[in-house]
């Protein structure tokens, strides 16, 4: 049997790499606990790193609970002294808000070198519990999360989410994301659905230079689109690449069955995107 320091001296896996940055994360991002009146077996921090880690495994919180049994190393980057039941990750899920997920992706930016040039653009997540009766049962409109991704062409980080139920029209949804993250944005870029000199203006407005492709109803509007930076604009492929990845890391669809839980479960996809993406240039920097 292994001594406690012949596994200490065992190379880092990637999946402790994530935990240990997801341990910094929480850290800079939550207190340790919620109030004083928690009853303190588990800290904040503990619940956040390990709803990650289930999104990163994309597993059940039963799943999960199994494998950490099995995954010492894990426990004790944790600084876990017993395993939480699934009902109490479950219930932590839901404590924790979603303005509390946007504190942590934000963080999750820290380290990497953003340069501004940003490209925004929509996907749909199918919502794998959402049945036709219940969809007209709430008013919801679509079977799918409409989820609108402001993502840094540098890193191909994702700066910020957007999900909505209904079918709001791209530059409808554009102006909150520019309005939240204005000091981040030096140059937007946008397909032609985000066709709309309001939003153009806007950008203006908050300094920021907006490369969006105008629809082409007439000669005009085709010599506008190829005076676009071209060099620029074909960054916004990289919002593409970023949903693509997402999805195929973390799954096309939502676990959740209520949509407010379905907004927080896609922020922690973004979360876990972002910490294996601030790893994976760490790597290539070596």
């Amino acid at each position: 049997m292994s001594s406690e320091g012949e596994i200490n001296s065992l190379p880092k896996s990637r999946l402790l790499q994530f935990v240990e940055r997801a341990v910094v994360l929480a850290r800079r991002a939550v207190p340790r606990f919620s109030s004083q009146y928690s009853r303190k077996r588990f800290t904040l921090r503990q619940h956040v790193v390990l709803l990650c880690l289930k999104v990163k495994k994309t597993t059940t919180y039963r799943d999960l609970v199994d494998e950490l049994i099995e995954m010492p190393r894990i426990c004790d980057a944790l600084g876990l002294e017993s395993i939480p039941a699934p009902s109490t990750l479950c219930k932590a899920f839901d404590r924790l808000e979603m303005a509390v997920w946007r504190v942590l992706l934000n963080i999750s930016l820290t380290d990497l070198r953003l340069n501004g040039v940003t490209g925004i653009d929509a996907s749909g997540f199918e919502r794998a519990h959402a049945s036709t009766h219940y969809t007209k049962r709430t008013n919801l409109t679509i079977q799918q999360l409409k989820t609108t991704l402001l993502v840094d062409t540098a890193t191909n980080a994702v700066l910020d989410i957007h999900v909505t139920t209904t079918r709001k029209h791209d530059t409808q949804i554009a102006p909150q994301v520019v309005k939240r993250n204005a000091a981040s944005i030096a140059v937007l870029t946008g397909d032609k659905g985000y066709d709309d000199q309001t939003l153009r203006q806007l950008a203006r407005d908050h300094g920021i230079r907006p490369l969006i492709k105008h629809r082409e109803f007439t000669s005009l509007h085709k010599a506008w689109n190829a005076r676009l930076d071209s060099d620029l604009y074909h960054r916004r492929n990289m919002n593409e690449t970023v949903n693509a990845a997402i999805k195929q890391k973390f799954g096309a669809f939502v676990r959740s069955r209520l949509w407010w839980k379905q907004f927080r479960e896609l922020a922690i996809k973004c979360i876990v995107y972002n910490l294996e993406r601030s790893l994976a240039i760490l790597h290539e920097r070596g």
